[in-house]
């Protein structure tokens, strides 16, 4: 997982939920297979749609809080946040075009 900047639980709020576009967080885990796969479809969408909305990453075993509190439960979990408030959640491992179109109305 290379270029997609890294949130924490301490850095959640500021970079999430006071973002003044929409954000999408990949919760994910170094141990991931799933989510090894989603990451370049990642950051491909992150140089596509990047100016639209923000792409961030969030390692669960090192930032236990956040995913906890959004009942995270399984990984690869994409969350869209959008207006401090979690808008889509999309879970698991998914092709781009399943991703692009979740995303749709945030790309427009």
């Amino acid at each position: 997982m290379a270029d997609l900047q890294a949130v924490t639980d301490d850095t959640f709020e500021a970079e999430v939920l006071k973002s003044d576009k929409p954000v999408l967080v990949d919760f994910w885990a170094e141990w991931c297979g799933p989510c090894r796969q989603v990451s370049p479809i990642l950051d491909e969408l992150n140089a596509s749609h990047g100016d639209k909305v923000t792409f961030v990453k969030m390692n669960v075993d090192e930032n236990p809080v956040t995913p906890s509190s959004y009942r995270v439960t399984g990984i690869p979990n994409l969350i869209v946040f959008q207006g401090g408030e979690q808008v889509r959640q999309i879970v698991g491992a998914r092709p781009k075009s399943a991703i692009l179109k979740e995303l749709e109305e945030f790309i427009g």
